[in-house]
């Protein structure tokens, strides 16, 4: 009898577990593939961040990579989304609006306007100063600081 009541809370622990992990939102992904055919699904919703490359094995995509994954929380804070294209051969649509020639990056703020392209590899402190010269988002930090004096 003690077994079956043990198996029973231990069934109840379980499930009421399994049942919180599903009321647990999911964190937004930040890196995904750039295979969409325009970025309009991330308008005025995420700053994408377009990293292309003709390989994975490319250098320059290699450490923009290493750069993006040791700060991802300062991305996160202000709504950055990565895409990355290492496949010219696939011709994306992407890829045939930006035109890389051979790495490239590229910042593309929330309403879908291109900021800037760079050659080579940016640091995510020159990313999100460059971000935080923005309009929309300078509007941004004015509301989160009128928010934090209202509490």
């Amino acid at each position: 009898m003690k077994r079956l009541i043990s198996l029973v809370f231990a069934g109840l622990i379980a499930s009421t577990a399994i049942a919180q992990g599903a009321d647990t939102p999911m964190e937004d992904p930040l890196f995904l593939p750039a295979d969409m055919a325009d970025l309009s699904a991330f308008q005025w919703k995420k700053r994408p961040v377009l990293v292309f490359a003709n390989s994975e094995n490319d250098p320059a995509y290699v450490a923009q990579m290493e750069y993006l994954r040791d700060r991802e929380e300062e991305l996160r804070l202000r709504d950055v989304i990565v895409l990355t294209d290492t496949d010219p051969a696939a011709r994306s649509a992407l890829r045939l609006r930006m035109r890389p020639r051979g790495f490239m990056l590229v910042l593309v703020d929330k309403e879908g306007q291109i900021e800037l392209r760079k050659p080579f590899p940016w640091d995510v402190r020159e990313i999100t100063r460059s971000i935080d010269k923005m309009p929309l988002r300078q509007r941004e930090i004015r509301e989160a600081k009128e928010r934090d004096v209202i509490r």
